[in-house]
């Protein structure tokens, strides 16, 4: 504890981010170049250095961030960075993409305004590049063991670099062009420059750790051949069955997928498209879902020049303040405004979203193209239409934000390795992060053995330090199974939850 009494003479100040006027005009990162570090010093030095610091148990990763806090406040960048990275392998992920439910299970958000905790994990994940602090770790020494990680998104990448740092040899299998996954086509670069991905990806080729593209395990590729080249394999594949919409006039053009729009929009920046094959220019867009895919959507709508946008929600709109159901350290259900909301504002005046709304139906416009949108107030907790209610918004584009319902069920993985899957409709495993698969009858080896499940796989659609800590617990679990034991950490259990009320 470097202050005392930080907590008691400063404010809560966060980074502010570029003006909308001028980040509505690029795909730069909302804060890019912007100066952080005088101002995080100064507020690392709020933390409390509590007895029990709570921030850890709302993190997934077990993020050490009293300690960081504290040599940010001292500016040793060095130390800051191996306490970072001691918990971590991407925090330059997470300090973008994170929404922090550690500052919410801060102790000072018991009566006041939590640590900007996400605003330093980022500045010491950048300092930590900016200085060199980034080596790669290749093993001293191999084990003669290989893994195939199937997914290259948070999961699978941190389950490649902790299982290639301690000797085993690793290959990654990516179906699409590029590694990354959501990470590459799903993010909007105004979220996260991609360069801090291939940033990373660098380190881990140097490590040793193999990358293979255009590969599409389950389809292309035989995963019980895989299985056999490999002495394991992790499934890292993801939760991307899209939930759908089934009401009149889904068939209609100008009705799309968000994670379709979204990667075409991604691809644009990558230089592979001039202009995206769905765009929202000149159109009256209507985003169908509240959560994080919904806003990434609004943020592209708008860089993209659409005439209007509305954005639904069937959740009733959240209170200011925590509800009494919802005590700390909890990550409550409380009104918040992503940088996209405000960007809408700005630039309208008003907040896009519409709460406890449904979509009863759509509506034709020209040939075959939607043309509107009817919805109803639904009620809060039985989310059934409220007479009266019904309305009509004019919609040229409609962007389905609606989740995910878990790993894809047309892969041929499950098939192929005959897994399981739990009520939710996730890859099933047990308490070792193994997949729980039907025995293959005969002589021939089980599927089960050797096969592990990372990520949203097995856990259901999450956030991206749920991904990464799973797959830091899949690697070590995988490494126990290769070596007899392990050394590798493993912050959470396959069936751990995030702390909510």
């Amino acid at each position: 504890m470097t202050d005392p009494f930080g907590f008691l003479r400063i404010p809560r100040r966060p980074v502010p981010p570029r003006p909308v006027t001028e980040r509505l005009n690029d795909w730069d990162e909302v804060y890019a170049g912007q100066s952080q570090l005088p101002l995080i010093a100064e507020q690392a030095g709020r933390c409390m250095d509590c007895g029990i610091p709570f921030c850890h148990h709302g993190c997934p990763l077990g993020n050490l961030i009293p300690e960081w806090n504290a040599y940010a406040t001292r500016g040793s960048w060095r130390d800051a960075a191996e306490r970072l990275h001691a918990t971590n392998n991407f925090p330059e992920f997470t300090g973008r993409l994170c929404p922090a439910p550690c500052e919410d299970a801060c102790v000072l958000t018991i009566n006041a305004d939590p640590v900007t905790i996400k605003n330093v994990e980022n500045a010491i994940a950048d300092e930590i590049w900016a200085r060199g602090y980034a080596s790669p770790q290749p093993p001293e020494r191999l084990s003669g063991k290989t893994v195939a990680v199937v997914g290259s998104g948070p999961a699978g990448l941190a389950a490649a670099q902790q299982l290639t740092r301690i000797g085993h040899t690793v290959a990654v299998y990516e179906r699409a062009d590029r590694i990354g996954g959501l990470l590459r086509y799903g993010i909007p670069a105004f979220k996260m420059e991609k360069q801090h991905l291939d940033r990373r990806l660098g380190q881990m080729r140097a490590e040793g750790t193999k990358f293979r593209t255009g590969v599409d395990v389950g389809g292309d590729l035989d995963a019980t051949e895989l299985l056999r080249r490999h002495d394991a394999v992790i499934l890292a594949v993801g939760a991307r069955e899209q939930r759908e919409l089934p009401v009149p006039g889904r068939e209609l053009s100008g009705i799309h997928q968000a994670m379709d729009y979204l990667t075409f929009a991604n691809r644009v920046c990558e230089g592979d498209y001039a202009a995206p094959p769905v765009t929202a220019a000149d159109k009256q867009v209507v985003i169908i879902g509240g959560g994080d895919t919904g806003s990434d959507c609004l943020g592209t709508v708008l860089r993209q020049g659409a005439a209007s946008v509305v954005q639904l929600d069937i959740n009733p709109e959240p209170g200011e303040a925590r509800r009494a159901t919802e005590p700390w350290p909890v990550y409550p259900k409380v009104y918040r405004i992503s940088h996209a909301h405000e960007e809408a504002r700005g630039r309208e005046g008003t907040d896009p979203r519409v709460f406890s709304s449904a979509t009863l139906r759509f509506e034709e416009g020209r040939a075959g193209q939607v043309g509107a949108l009817h919805l109803t107030e639904v009620e809060p907790t039985a989310r059934e239409p409220r007479p009266d209610t019904e309305q009509r918004i004019p919609a040229d584009l409609v962007l389905l934000a609606l989740g995910f319902s878990g790993p894809e069920q047309g892969s041929g993985l499950i098939a192929q390795l005959g897994l399981t899957l739990d009520d939710r409709g996730n890859f099933a495993r047990n308490a070792c992060f193994a997949a729980e698969t039907v025995e293959r009858a005969g002589p021939a080896r089980s599927r089960a053995d050797g096969v592990f499940v990372a990520g949203d796989a097995g856990r259901g659609q999450s956030l991206v330090v749920w991904a990464i800590a799973e797959g830091r617990s899949a690697a070590a679990a995988t490494d126990s199974y290769l070596s007899g034991s392990t050394v590798l950490p493993a912050p959470v259990a396959p069936h751990d939850r995030p702390l909510v009320a």
